[in-house]
C-alpha cells in the first residue's frame, strides 16, 4: 500500500500540471471541445456533460474536468442545500451546485492544489456565481465542522486518496443526518491484476487506487452510511469501471 503522503504528492503533482496546461490553453477551452487532458481518453472530462449541464457553468470550467462522471447528475440537489464538492479542480461541479441550490444554498469547493483552487475561483468570478467558496485542504482532513453539509459530491477522486476509510469517516462526520452522498468514482474488477495495482502512473490517472464494488460497499458501511447504490457507467479501463455511488447518513 502506498503512502498517504506519497500518493498525496504524487497527485498534486498531476493536478498542478493540469491546472496550468488548462490556464495555458486560453484558445480552446473557449469553443464546445475540451482541451481537459483527461478527454483524451473519452472516459474522462468535460466531453461526459451533455449540453444543458454544460450551461449551468462557463464552458472553461466544465472543459477542464478531469472526472469520470457527473455526480450532479445524480445527487438530486434542492434550494436551501449545502452542497461539499471534494476535489473540486476547476470548479464546474461546484458552480453547476451552486446554481441548483440557490436560492438559500450554498456550494464549497475543497482542494489541495493551489493551481486548480486559482482556476476555479475565477471561472466563479467569471460566472457571476456568489454563493460558492472554495477552500484549501485534503479530503482525509474535511476543514467543515461536524454534521454541516446536507449532501456530499465528488468526481473521480476519492480513489485518488491512500486513505479512503478515513475519507469516507470524514464524509460521514460533516453530513447532516440524513444528509446524502453522490459521487462519481472508479470501482475496480475483482481480478485487477498487482501490476496495476502498483503503477503510480495508473493511480494519478484514478485506476490503479479503486476499489472494488465489495471493498467500496464495506467502507461505506464502516464509515457509518446506509442505502448503499453502486451503478457502474462505463468502462474506463480493462479492469475498471466509472461508477455512480450513492449512500445515506442514517437520521
Amino acid at each position: 500500500m502506498a503512502e498517504v503522503s506519497d500518493v498525496r504528492e504524487v497527485v498534486r503533482e498531476r493536478y498542478a500540471a493540469a491546472a496550468k496546461q488548462v490556464a495555458q490553453s486560453e484558445g480552446c477551452c473557449g469553443g464546445s471541445s475540451s482541451c481537459s487532458p483527461a478527454d483524451e481518453t473519452g472516459v474522462f472530462g468535460g466531453t461526459l456533460y451533455d449540453d444543458d449541464t454544460r450551461t449551468e457553468a462557463p464552458q472553461a470550467a466544465v472543459n477542464a474536468s478531469l472526472g469520470c462522471g457527473v455526480p450532479t447528475a445524480v445527487a438530486d440537489l434542492h434550494p436551501g442545500e449545502v452542497v461539499l464538492d471534494l476535489g473540486s479542480g476547476a470548479g464546474a461541479d461546484v458552480l453547476i451546485s451552486a446554481k441548483r441550490v440557490a436560492p438559500g444554498g450554498r456550494a464549497i469547493g475543497l482542494d489541495m492544489t493551489d493551481e486548480m483552487l486559482e482556476l476555479a475561483r475565477a471561472n466563479a468570478a467569471e460566472a457571476g456565481v456568489d454563493n460558492v467558496e472554495f477552500v484549501k485542504g485534503y479530503i482525509e482532513e474535511i476543514p467543515l465542522a461536524d454534521d454541516s453539509v446536507d449532501v456530499v459530491i465528488s468526481n473521480c477522486v476519492i480513489n485518488l486518496s491512500g486513505d479512503k476509510q478515513k475519507v469516507l469517516a470524514e464524509v460521514a462526520r460533516v453530513l447532516k443526518p440524513g444528509g446524502r452522498f453522490a459521487v462519481s468514482d472508479v470501482i475496480a474488477d475483482e481480478d485487477m491484476d498487482d501490476t496495476t495495482r502498483a503503477d503510480m502512473a495508473q493511480w494519478t490517472g484514478c485506476i490503479a487506487g479503486a476499489l472494488t464494488r465489495a471493498e467500496f460497499e464495506q467502507a461505506l458501511a464502516s464509515a457509518g452510511l446506509a442505502d448503499v447504490q453502486i451503478l457502474e457507467t462505463h468502462r474506463v479501463h480493462d479492469s475498471a469501471a466509472s461508477a455512480i455511488v450513492r449512500a445515506r447518513k442514517p437520521a
